[in-house]
Order: C-alpha cells, then sequence, then structure tokens
C-alpha cells in the first residue's frame, strides 16, 4: 500500500517551498503531493476548499490513508480540514511543523500596522483571537505532531517573548491533545528543509510517535 502524503504550505508561499522535504519523504518511502495554497490575501480557513478537492481527487484513486504535513500556516490548515473534512476516514497521520497553533505575536504586531493585515488576510488570521474564534478542537480521533524550532537568528525575533524560531513562539506550538511533540535548533524559515526533520516526520507517519 502505498503512503501518500499531502503537503501544505504556510503563509506568502507556494509548493516549492515544500520540495525539499517532498523530496525526503519520497526517498523515505512516502508519495507526495505538494499544494499551491491562496495563503497570502486569503484568511487560512479559506483554504479548506482547495485541500478538500486533492483529498477527494486522492480517494477517488486509492484506498488507504492520507497524510497530511503542514508548516507554519499549514499546520493550521490541517486542524481546520480535521474539523470539516468530508474525508475523516480517509485521514491518516498528521504533522505540524512550527506551526502557531495559540497565533503568532508577529500577526498581532502586523495588525497594528493601519491597513497591513486587511491586505495580507492570511497574517490576520494568525491572530490569536481569529483563532480561538475559529474553536479547532484541541483533542482529535487523529494523531497530530509538531515540531517545533528554537533557533532565532531573524531580527523579527527580537520581537518575541520566550523561546522562539524567529517567527513562533515555541509556546505557541504545543497544545493539549498532540500526540507528540519534539522541539530542534532550527529557524523557522529553514526547519521544514532539514534532513532530520523528514526523518522523523516519516516515523510519526509510520507509527504515531516520533
Amino acid at each position: 500500500m502505498e503512503k501518500r502524503v499531502l503537503l501544505l504550505h504556510g503563509f506568502n508561499k507556494n509548493s516549492r517551498d515544500m520540495q525539499t522535504l517532498s523530496t525526503y519523504l519520497e526517498h523515505l518511502g512516502f508519495q507526495c503531493r505538494s499544494l499551491d495554497l491562496p495563503l497570502t490575501y486569503h484568511e487560512f480557513d479559506q483554504s479548506l476548499y482547495d485541500v478538500e478537492k486533492h483529498l477527494s481527487d486522492m480517494v477517488s484513486k486509492k484506498d488507504g490513508p492520507i497524510h497530511l504535513v503542514g508548516h507554519s500556516t499549514g499546520g493550521l490548515l490541517i486542524r481546520k480540514v480535521l474539523q470539516e473534512s468530508q474525508w475523516m476516514d480517509s485521514i491518516g497521520h498528521c504533522v505540524q511543523i512550527a506551526t502557531p497553533n495559540k497565533g503568532s505575536q508577529l500577526a498581532y504586531v502586523a495588525s497594528k500596522i493601519s491597513g497591513y493585515t486587511e491586505y495580507y488576510r492570511t497574517l490576520r488570521s494568525l491572530n490569536a483571537t481569529y483563532i480561538e474564534q475559529l474553536n479547532l478542537p484541541d483533542v482529535t480521533p487523529f494523531s497530530i505532531g509538531a515540531i517545533a524550532g528554537n533557533r532565532n537568528h531573524l531580527w523579527l525575533g527580537m520581537l518575541l517573548r520566550g523561546e522562539n524560531d524567529g517567527r513562533i513562539e515555541l509556546s505557541s506550538v504545543y497544545y493539549p491533545g498532540l500526540a507528540d511533540f519534539i522541539t530542534l535548533p532550527y529557524g523557522h524559515k529553514e526547519i521544514h528543509h532539514q534532513k532530520e526533520v523528514a526523518e522523523l516526520t516519516a516515523r510519526f507517519l509510520r507509527t504515531g510517535h516520533f
């Protein structure tokens, strides 16, 4: 049975940003599909329809679970999919990489700049208040693992309180209900390009643990 994975990129990125991870996972025996999602000018939950189209296509072609892996905002989108997808029975394990599950402090800062988050609406949806209003459940029937980074070498990271990866606070990645959680010494923009992260992701997709 083929091990199929749907890869979801982060804010202001596209499928190319997940290519390194896709290549590593394919070498580890997985069949990957990386999506191009409207995660710049629209709230992240509006991308649910795009993910559903691909899930429908993949379900129609083969049996077996479809695993979900998302970097940053893509990881939040996974939780929205798990809340509303019509293909629940076909979804396998899920991995979030550097995902702001409790919101992004930098998104809050950006919201104070007049008009900025009205233009970059995905960023607006990363505000903690917006995420709370979605009522994403902490506990689900699905096995979800989260990988966080704690290397802050980005200047925006200086605006953050506590341990962070230069974009996202470590405390925002973890939430109750995760099947497993691990912290690695990488920054936000590099973490999903690391072989170690791909290997841990593959292990979780196979076993439900890192």
